[in-house]
């Protein structure tokens, strides 16, 4: 049996191994979707110092307004064949699952936009707005070179996006189940904590940067930042990693570094958090070095006129009300807020970014009757 426009086109996108920068396979499985449906394709490239260059794409069809726009993303984060139970870029069937890198996040979700698109303008032949294609590359690395840089040429180019929906898995265990209205702040540090190097039957002519460290990393993993708010869960830490780099067992190191991860909802800013993290540091009286990395503040849109129609669409398709969430890690919402009403509405989310990545057939399709309805509503 012939599968769906949309499983034949999530297939063919996981087929890509398009972990950034080499994402311009996936990049042109889009293009070539988008010129059959009959969609005007513009390659953005960017570059920055410093940073890989990377490919995006725009792709626009109508002339009218209002003018809704489906926005994601194309690259993947890596996968070891070993760790899977099947190719991870093979697109494999099983199961009624589809299986592969990106099959959640989020490549299904772009074949969805772009099955969905082709049904309605099919349907309706006299439509009078604009749908548009939002798609990057650079996404689940350093964001520099993506989203952020496509809204600023849109905004040269003086096209104005009245709505946009961002396909990122929002669902936890079935569809339907949630939509994001915003998201947390991310913030990742490194502390690197210096000490002096020496013999460890000699403690007393050393500085031991890793009993250091581990005061420093326990001060702040201990502590509960807050207990959360309406929107946003309360605020968490994670230690990610502790490096020494020390290979022999008897010496005391001269450095040692820790990093961590915060997410954050809207009680905190990147300042306050900065400020507290070197009040926790200091009580441990040993140098250190901190460097800190913002990957996006917290953000909540106020659910209004679109929200609830995205709600309306989902709940007609699936039988489930979906709950208002900002929970998960960060997305290109966080750009896109500054340009236009932006939410969220994906797949379910449970193996992505893990090994043997999957997502149910039924989900993709009724993905694509979600998207389609959206539409529908959105243009009547």
């Amino acid at each position: 049996m012939k599968n769906s426009k949309e499983i034949d086109v999530a297939q063919k996108l996981i087929r890509c191994k398009s972990v950034a920068p080499n994402i311009d396979s996936a990049l042109k499985v889009v293009e070539t979707e988008c010129k059959s449906i009959g969609f005007k394709s513009t390659k953005l490239r960017f570059s920055e110092k410093g940073f890989d260059t990377i490919n995006n794409l725009y792709a626009e069809i109508g002339n009218g307004k209002p003018h809704f726009s489906f926005a994601g993303h194309v690259d993947v984060v890596p996968a070891n064949k070993k760790d899977w139970a099947v190719d991870p870029f093979a697109g494999l069937i099983k199961n009624n699952n589809l299986i592969g890198r990106g099959a959640v996040d989020m490549k299904s979700a772009i074949a969805c936009f772009l099955s969905a698109t082709k049904s309605y303008l099919e349907e309706n032949k006299n439509f009078k707005g604009k749908i548009s294609m939002l798609i990057t590359g650079d996404e689940e690395t350093y964001a520099v070179n993506g989203t952020k840089k496509i809204l600023k040429w849109l905004k040269k180019k003086r096209i104005k996006v009245d709505a946009c929906l961002v396909g990122e898995p929002t669902n936890l265990k079935n569809l339907g189940d949630s939509m994001r209205i915003g998201r947390r702040g991310g913030f990742n540090g490194i502390v690197e904590v210096q000490g002096k190097a020496g013999h460890s039957a000699w403690p007393n002519r050393t500085i031991n940067p890793v009993s250091g460290l581990m005061q420093m990393l326990t001060n702040i993993n201990k502590k509960v930042l807050d207990k959360g708010t309406k929107h946003f869960q309360p605020s968490i830490i994670q230690i990610t990693s502790i490096d020494v780099g020390n290979e022999a067992l008897n010496v005391i190191p001269a450095k040692a570094t820790g990093c961590f991860n915060i997410r954050f909802n809207t009680l905190h800013t990147t300042t306050s958090l900065t400020k507290w993290l070197k009040k926790e540091f200091n009580k441990v009286g040993i140098k250190y070095k901190l460097k800190t990395y913002l990957s996006g503040n917290a953000f909540v849109i106020k659910p209004g006129k679109f929200s609830e129609l995205i709600k309306k669409c989902v709940k007609k398709i699936t039988r489930r009300n979906p709950k208002y969430t900002t929970d998960g890690g960060t997305s290109d919402a966080r750009f896109i807020k500054d340009y236009t009403n932006v939410y969220e509405f994906g797949l379910v989310g449970e193996s992505m970014h893990s090994s043997n990545e999957r997502v149910s057939l039924n989900d993709l399709k009724n993905l694509t009757k979600i998207y389609k309805l959206i539409l529908e509503e959105y243009f009547k």
